[in-house]
């Protein structure tokens, strides 16, 4: 999810803490605990600082190792540890207990949309991605934004986040069911189907897909449980060439490659040098794929400029290859 929906996550699980008598009878353990669970649902993402280094080492390792299980155990105790330290005189098993269950629900939250998690690492690397909840779900922000509003007037808080959980719980079985809808249906025009990514959209009934069958890529749009057909390739597998195999030694191939299960390559001469470009086709927007990968290759056979990220011009592509991850 987004950093605000875990933002309003983390102040919503401090009042539902209040569950618990040992917090909601000790005004000192609910603040720690409070602070535990704001930090306790960013934390995960605080690999976003990989974005300092470039963005081969960030794709690579966002939502991977910092949000697998000993990430998670970690995090937990890090985060209750340091709390605890300035409040010694409270109960450090609640402390953590509730810091650590704020850990794990960024991490749960985290599988259901389009980007996913490799939540199960070390035993998994495979990026699980349920595709059935935006990053950015209004419905979930709000809900959680009305339960922490009737919570300041002085709402119980417990009762208050218990409600706002069932609600979403609900709200998540009815988008599972979205989801379950639109795969049966593609598998019925497409039977040699092997594999469906869906992103959900903003809007609750408009979703992005990309169909994987036999043969082919298939990309289109779902409206109202209609779908519509936007563009189609031919699945080309990726061969065993000169160019090929020097490209996808390059960092930020290998980490698109690690990171993309949907997507399509291209090779295109020129006189100064041979472009090996990658396009992941589950995120199509406003008739462009923005996330790709691409390697320049000299006549030497050495990688002049690469790059890997998201793009929403070819001009600005090319800044980047030319000038690299820095340039806005």
């Amino acid at each position: 999810m987004d950093t605000g929906t875990h933002v309003v996550m983390g102040i919503a699980l401090g009042g539902l803490a209040t569950i618990d008598p040992i917090v909601a009878n000790d005004p000192t353990l609910f603040n720690a605990v409070l602070v535990g669970t704001v930090v306790g649902s960013q934390a995960p993402d605080f690999d976003t600082i990989l974005k300092l280094r470039n963005n081969a080492v960030y794709i690579r390792n966002h939502r991977g190792i910092t949000h697998s299980i000993p990430a998670v155990i970690f995090w937990g105790i890090l985060i209750s540890s340091i709390i605890y330290i300035f409040v010694p005189e409270v109960s450090f098993l609640h402390l953590w207990l509730w810091t650590f269950f704020a850990v794990i629900i960024h991490v749960f939250v985290d599988i259901f949309n389009a980007y996913g998690t490799q939540a199960l690492r070390p035993f998994r690397r495979k990026w699980i991605a349920l595709g059935f909840i935006n990053t950015f779900d209004s419905y979930i922000f709000f809900l959680h934004v009305a339960g922490i509003i009737a919570w300041a007037l002085g709402a119980n808080p417990a009762q208050t986040f218990i409600v706002v959980y069932i609600v979403i719980a609900l709200y998540y079985v009815k988008r599972y069911l979205d989801k379950r809808n639109i795969v049966r249906k593609i598998h019925e025009y497409f039977p040699d189907t092997e594999y469906i990514a869906t992103s959900p959209t903003m809007k609750q009934n408009d979703w992005r897909v990309a169909i994987t069958t036999k043969n082919r890529f298939y990309v289109g749009t779902v409206n109202n449980g209609h779908i519509q057909l936007i563009d189609e390739f031919e699945r080309v597998p990726l061969p065993d060439t000169k160019m090929i195999n020097i490209a996808i030694a390059d960092k930020n191939i290998s980490a698109f490659l690690s990171f993309s299960p949907v997507y399509r390559w291209e090779i295109v001469e020129n006189d100064r040098f041979t472009e090996v470009r990658f396009i992941d086709l589950r995120y199509r927007a406003k008739g462009y794929y923005p996330f790709v990968a691409v390697a320049q290759i000299d006549k030497d056979d050495q990688i002049t400029n690469s790059y890997t990220g998201w793009i929403f011009s070819e001009q600005k592509l090319q800044r980047k290859l030319l000038f690299g991850d820095n340039v806005t």
